[in-house]
């Protein structure tokens, strides 16, 4: 007969330390299998406890598997396969991640600054949607394609920022461009070759290939990827960011635009994506038409983001498909609820229809501006100024650097985190990588404040001056 004490339970009630009493003695073999319990009257009356106490311990070792029972028979112990413990601990233990030294600073991310997000505006548009939109709107399932008047504000403020000309049906929201590239592999399907910028970004190959799409990284000239390399890879579908190349900078003049126009209109299977990361900060000039905008054969999607000109955790980003492509999508993966709250898209709406965010960008630009124009100033003055040669600083939020240097980028790289800071150059960007001696730093400068940006520069600087030609 099962025999258990319930003198001290400390809070527990009584049919639960039975239960966990019986569990106990089947999982270590007290009990074994097919082993016949008692009844549920002779177990109460042998422990001295209710009958509804034993019936709710049998209950819920029956629900759980860890006893069977057999019509006018009773109760008996189920056979677990058990796994077997170890005899012995490791020796040591291994940490699950890499250990790395930690960098305070890094000159390797672009980030916003939190002092320009426009909490009050944001904070007031937000309380009005709670109080104002329709309760039934805010609270019920999501189109796939995202809340009408967010579709509408933007197919309004692409035609008359970017020159397209779009409807809302066309525009697709998502959380995040990494929920659109998943969506477009669905979309365009697994078995095509995606052709990737190489060098490109990280995160991007890494999102396709776990989508299991076979990648092509194919080099570029000073103009962007070539029409004939891209022909000869094979692939149906090319991913490029040809307003601001990341991480090169380079902006794809329009003859070389139209020449991969007219490679993606020879055969049907064959797109492209275009990423307009941060198409809003060109720093010069005026922004560089889309793709887009040039396409008459319906062969580019459009993908921008907002957190870039918000937050980057400000996770609401879009992408206008032709419009061929945006009937197959509903057809095909309608089913999809939008994975952006209602509630943020209703304000972010607003947030567009009343101007704030076309104010926003305006202020950003001129932040962005004054805060490049001191850099590049610092630079010039510097000590190793002589040793450093800047490209790129008018095509959006990151340029180049090249130091004269006959050190690997390795050398430079373990230097300055000595320091404490974190820096990365063109050769981390290779797919492909063929050399540790690119001598090309990317300065994303935009989310460090000015108070650190420049105290952080003299540490730099004086860590690698070792190394460079002045």
């Amino acid at each position: 007969m099962l025999t258990y004490s319930f003198a001290n339970l400390q809070g527990e009630s009584m049919y639960t330390h039975l239960y966990k009493c019986i569990k106990n003695d089947i999982l270590v073999g007290t009990l074994k299998a097919s082993e016949k319990l008692p009844s549920k009257r002779m177990l109460a009356k042998n422990l001295g406890i209710s009958l509804i106490t034993v019936e709710n311990a049998y209950a819920q070792l029956l629900v759980e598997g860890y006893i069977y029972s057999e019509p006018k028979r009773g109760y008996y112990v189920a056979k677990l396969q058990q796994q077997l413990l170890p005899t012995a601990q490791p020796q040591a233990s291994q940490p699950l991640v890499e250990a790395k030294a930690p960098a305070t600073l890094s000159f390797a991310k672009s980030s916003v600054p939190l002092e320009t997000f426009p909490y009050n505006t944001w904070a007031r548009l937000l309380r009005n949607t709670l109080t104002s939109a329709d309760e039934h709107a805010l609270i019920s399932d999501t189109a796939t394609g995202g809340v009408l008047p967010l579709r509408k504000a933007l197919a309004k403020h692409l035609y008359q920022f970017r020159g397209l000309n779009v409807t809302p049906e066309q525009i697709i929201i998502g959380s995040g461009t990494q929920t659109l590239y998943n969506l477009i592999v669905q979309l365009l399907g697994r078995c095509h070759i995606y052709a990737l910028e190489d060098p490109g970004y990280p995160q991007l190959a890494a999102i396709y290939r776990t989508n299991d799409v076979f990648c092509r990284y194919l080099p570029m000239d000073e103009q962007g990827i070539q029409a004939e390399v891209l022909e000869s890879s094979g692939a149906d579908i090319l991913h490029i960011t040809p307003s601001h190349q990341f991480p090169t900078g380079i902006t794809m003049p329009v003859s070389r635009r139209y020449e991969l126009l007219h490679w993606a209109s020879q055969k049907n299977s064959r797109y492209i994506i275009e990423d307009d990361y941060d198409c809003e900060f060109r720093l010069f000039g005026k922004p560089i038409p889309p793709l887009q905008s040039i396409d008459k054969a319906e062969k580019v999607i459009y993908i921008n983001t907002f957190s870039k000109t918000l937050a980057p955790t400000f996770r609401i980003s879009y992408m206008v498909l032709p419009k061929h492509l945006a009937s197959l999508f509903y057809a095909k993966l309608g089913f999809y609820s939008c994975t952006v709250s209602n509630f943020e898209q209703f304000t972010l709406a607003k947030f567009i229809e009343d101007g704030y965010f076309e104010r926003h960008i305006n202020r950003m630009r001129t932040y962005y501006r004054n805060k490049r124009d001191n850099l590049l100033q610092y630079l010039a003055t510097c000590p190793a100024a002589k040793a450093l040669q800047v490209e790129g600083e008018n095509s959006g939020l990151h340029f180049l650097l090249h130091l004269a240097t006959e050190a690997s980028d390795s050398q430079l790289r373990e230097a300055a985190l000595k320091e404490g800071l974190q820096i990365k150059f063109l050769s981390d960007y290779y797919h492909n990588k063929l050399s540790d001696n690119s001598h090309t730093l990317l300065m994303n400068y935009t989310g460090i404040e000015d108070e650190l940006l420049y105290p952080a520069l003299d540490k730099l600087f004086k860590a690698l001056l070792p190394y460079l030609k002045v």
